[in-house]
C-alpha cells in the first residue's frame, strides 16, 4: 500500500533536498548563512521547470499579457512613491534582553488584532525562555546599498523588495511600445529582497526570494462588481495553476485579509493558505490595489502615467489586479504534494519517490544500459538516450526532454535512485532491445513496466509526459 507519510515529513524534504542536490545551504563551507540557500543541479531543474510552466500559462499563451524583466535596484524615489520607505512596509520588532533574539511582535502576541501595541509580561523568549523584552520598535523591511565607491546618504538605494513597482513606473513604455488596450498585464519573474526578522522553515520565508508577479491593468470602475469580476477571474486562475502544478486544492484555504492586515495599497486581498507540515501559511497572494501606484508615481515623477480611452478620449489611471506568486513556496508546497512511501518496496526499505507532474520533474527520462560491462548494450543505450535529448539535431532546443543517464549498480537501485528525484520514467536497454529494437519503460508512480519500440519512443514518452 502507498501511503503519504505526514509525521516528520518535513525533516524527510530537507534530508532529500540535501542528499540528492535539490537544496544546499548557502555558504556552507563558512559555516553557512542563516536562511541563506542554493539550489543544486536537481533544484534548478525544478525552480526552473515551475517559472517556464508560469511564463507559458500566463504571458505565451495569452493575448492579453506581455513580459518585462525590470532593474533590481531602482531609483530610491521609486520606493518613496509606492511607500516602502514609510511605515507601511515595516514590522514591530521586538528584542530579548537576554540572549538578545529578535522577533516579530506580532508573531508573539505583542500586537493585539487592530494593530495596536499590548504590554504583555507573560510571554517567554521562545530561544531562552526569559520573559524581558525591549520595546517595540519599527523595522523597515528593504536592504539598503550604495550605489558608488563612497557611502554616503545621497548614494543610499535599495535591493527591490518586490518586483511589482518596475513594471509600474514602465506602464508608459510598454503602453507606447506595444499599444495594448485595457484589460491587459505586464508580467515578470525575478529575485526580490526583504530583511526578515524571523525568517524560517527551511525555503519558506527567506530574506532572497524569487516572485512570479502580474500586474492586470482595467478600466476606472464605476462600482465594486466592475473590479469584482476581474478579481474573481483571478481567483480561479490561481486555483487552475495551483492544480496545474499538482497541489491538491482541498490543503488551501482562501482567506480574506481583514482591513487592519492588509497591504497600505489595497482595497481587497486574499491570501491562499496551503496546509505545509507546520501549519497552514500564505502560498500565493491576490490584490486590488486600485490606481494607488500609478496616481502616486505620477505624483512624484511629474509624468503623465494616465490611459487615454481611443473612442472616448476619457484619461484615467487604470485600477490593478495583482497575482502573486513565489517560486520558493511553489517549488516547498510541490515537493510537501510529491513525496511518497511505499513500505512494499522489494530492496528491503520503503520506496521513497516523488510523485510529482512529469512536465515539472528535473529529469523526464532516465536511460539504463541493463549491464554497464556490456559494449553492444551500452552503444544501443547512449543511441537511445542521444535520440531523446536530440542531440544530434541541430534545432535541439524543440522537442526534447532531460533525460538521466545511470550506468552505476544493479538495475533495482537505479529505478530507486530515480525514483526518488521523481523522475517518471526510465527506460532500460537490455538484450531484447538488440533482437527486436525494443525498450522497457518503467512507471514511476506504479512500477509497472511495457515494451515499445525504439522509433516511437519519443513519442510514447510525449504523451505520457504532456497529456
Amino acid at each position: 500500500m502507498v501511503k503519504k507519510q505526514e509525521s516528520g515529513l518535513m525533516e524527510k524534504i530537507v534530508s532529500l533536498c540535501k542528499r540528492r542536490g535539490f537544496v544546499f545551504a548557502g555558504s556552507e563551507i563558512y559555516g553557512g548563512l542563516a536562511n541563506s540557500w542554493d539550489y543544486g543541479p536537481l533544484g534548478v531543474e525544478l525552480k526552473n521547470s515551475i517559472k517556464k510552466l508560469w511564463w507559458q500559462k500566463f504571458v505565451v499563451e495569452r493575448d492579453d499579457m506581455v513580459g518585462m524583466d525590470g532593474a533590481v535596484i531602482l531609483n530610491p524615489k521609486v520606493w518613496e512613491a509606492s511607500g516602502h520607505t514609510g511605515a507601511g512596509f515595516a514590522d514591530l520588532m521586538i528584542e530579548c534582553k537576554k540572549c538578545h533574539s529578535r522577533f516579530r511582535a506580532d508573531h508573539l502576541g505583542f500586537v493585539d488584532e487592530k494593530g495596536n501595541i499590548v504590554s504583555r509580561e507573560d510571554i517567554s523568549c521562545p530561544e531562552c525562555g526569559k520573559e524581558d523584552w525591549t520595546e517595540p520598535k519599527q523595522f523597515n523591511l528593504m536592504f539598503k546599498t550604495n550605489i558608488g565607491p563612497t557611502e554616503e546618504k545621497t548614494n543610499m538605494a535599495y535591493l527591490r523588495p518586490e518586483t511589482a513597482q518596475a513594471m509600474f513606473v514602465n506602464f508608459k513604455n510598454i503602453l507606447d511600445t506595444t499599444r495594448k488596450t485595457l484589460p491587459f498585464g505586464m508580467a515578470q519573474i525575478g529575485k526580490a529582497f526583504r530583511n526578515e526578522i524571523t525568517p524560517g522553515n527551511f525555503i519558506f520565508r527567506t530574506r532572497e526570494f524569487e516572485q512570479m508577479e502580474i500586474e492586470y491593468f482595467i478600466e476606472e470602475p464605476n462600482s465594486d462588481k466592475d473590479w469584482q469580476k476581474h478579481f474573481e477571474y483571478w481567483v480561479k486562475q490561481t486555483k487552475d495553476w495551483m492544480e496545474l502544478i499538482g497541489i491538491n486544492l482541498k490543503k488551501v484555504d482562501a482567506f480574506e485579509v481583514p482591513d487592519n492586515e492588509r497591504a497600505h495599497y489595497s482595497k481587497r486581498t486574499v491570501d491562499f493558505m496551503y496546509e505545509f507540515p507546520f501549519g497552514k501559511k500564505e502560498l500565493y497572494g491576490l490584490a486590488y490595489r486600485t490606481d494607488f501606484d500609478l496616481k502616486n508615481h505620477e505624483k512624484f515623477s511629474g509624468q503623465n502615467l494616465k490611459y487615454k480611452d481611443q473612442e472616448t478620449g476619457k484619461e484615467f489611471w487604470p485600477h490593478v489586479i495583482e497575482p502573486s506568486f513565489g517560486v520558493e513556496r511553489s517549488f516547498l508546497a510541490i515537493l510537501c504534494e510529491a513525496y511518497q512511501e511505499d513500505p512494499s518496496a522489494t530492496l528491503g526499505a520503503s520506496r521513497v519517490y516523488l510523485k510529482l507532474k512529469p512536465y515539472l520533474a528535473p529529469y523526464q527520462a532516465a536511460v539504463f544500459p541493463l549491464l554497464a560491462n556490456k559494449p553492444q548494450l551500452v552503444a544501443k543505450a547512449r543511441e537511445v538516450y542521444d535520440s531523446l535529448k536530440n542531440r544530434n539535431s541541430s534545432f535541439s532546443i524543440h522537442n526534447s526532454f532531460n533525460v538521466a543517464w545511470d550506468e552505476r549498480g544493479n538495475i533495482g537501485k537505479r529505478y530507486y535512485s530515480q525514483d526518488e528525484i521523481g523522475t517518471p520514467y526510465c527506460v532500460t536497454i537490455d538484450f531484447d532491445t538488440l533482437e527486436n529494437n525494443t525498450v522497457t519503460v518503467r512507471d514511476r508512480d506504479t512500477a509497472k513496466q511495457v515494451r515499445v519500440l525504439v522509433p516511437e519512443l519519443k513519442d510514447f514518452l510525449t504523451k505520457k509526459i504532456y497529456s
